[in-house]
């Protein structure tokens, strides 16, 4: 990621398009807006369209859009995001080349269009060599190509990635912004992220809502929750003197820790109320506390 914040700080302030490549939610648009931030065309629109949507005409309206006149009479044209480009149809693809300036256009040929910026999930070279993708468009679109790695890839940019959108999220809702325990940060790098940066910022916009962080991790998986000295021990962590001598031991043993892990999200679920909690689990009170005592486990609140 530094290597790409460096390219982008010298790519920014020229003409150049650019083609961020990467999957859903890695953060492509925040990375467009950047790059717009640094241009010599801030002062203009950013702009975004999704291709999969667009049509002929406004993809033309989109290219020829001028932001408002500044004060001293001049105006400004801006950046163009053509999110998830991969799916323009072919008519669009035939317009959009027609319309960009050639790579090696100067001058007023270049300032009369917005700074194009495209997105893609999918490998374009790969959609030009099954026709799906005109090459030549493909060719004037990628002046530069960045390609942003999953966040599981980059698991060192959690905290601060989670720092920026609680501030974020804390100055739109009008709240202090929290700060995250141990405990939390850790359940957040451990987390394997599918929906990349984009399902970080919603788990973070949850903390800031709920004020509970515990709450906001629910949907992360019950493991995700659990205090660190709470989890299961996978057998191969084992000393050999505790790991299962046979299937059969290995199956109780593991349905036993996701025993342990049900019941702990459900207590946790309902403030440690027992009653509720064995309603919850659909197990008489006296099971629960049956269950409770064999596992050992006692209000973690009482320290």
């Amino acid at each position: 990621m530094r290597a790409i914040e460096q390219t982008i700080a010298d790519i920014a302030p020229t003409n150049i398009p650019v083609l961020l490549v990467g999957e859903s939610g890695t953060g492509k648009e925040i990375l467009a807006l950047e790059i717009h931030r640094l241009s010599q065309r801030k002062a203009g629109a950013f702009q975004k369209c999704s291709c999969p949507a667009l049509t002929t005409e406004e993809l033309r309206s989109h290219l020829k859009l001028q932001d408002a006149a500044k004060p001293n009479g001049d105006s400004k044209v801006g950046t163009l995001l053509l999110d998830e480009i991969s799916h323009l149809d072919p008519n669009c693809q035939r317009r959009l080349l027609s319309l960009l300036p050639e790579g090696d256009a100067t001058g007023s040929a270049q300032e009369a269009f917005p700074r194009v910026i495209s997105t893609t999930v999918r490998a374009l070279d790969t959609e030009v060599r099954n026709g799906k993708f005109l090459a030549a468009l493909y060719y004037r679109i990628n002046g530069v190509t960045l390609r942003l790695p999953p966040l599981t890839e980059r698991k060192e940019d959690i905290p601060l990635l989670a720092d920026f959108f609680l501030k974020k999220y804390a100055s739109l809702f009008g709240r202090p912004a929290p700060s995250l325990d141990a405990t939390t940060l850790d359940n957040l790098i451990r987390h394997p992220w599918p929906g990349n940066v984009r399902e970080l910022e919603n788990v973070t916009r949850k903390i800031v809502a709920l004020g509970n962080s515990q709450m906001a991790l629910m949907d992360l998986g019950q493991t995700a929750v659990m205090p660190l000295e709470l989890r299961p021990m996978p057998a191969a962590a084992l000393p050999r003197s505790q790991a299962p001598a046979s299937l059969k031991q290995a199956s109780r043993e593991a349905s036993r820790h996701a025993e342990r892990g049900m019941i702990l999200e459900s207590l946790e679920r309902n403030h440690w109320n027992r009653t509720r909690t064995a309603r919850d689990l659909q197990i008489s009170y006296k099971a629960l506390l049956y269950k409770l005592k064999q596992l050992g486990l006692t209000d973690s609140r009482q320290g």
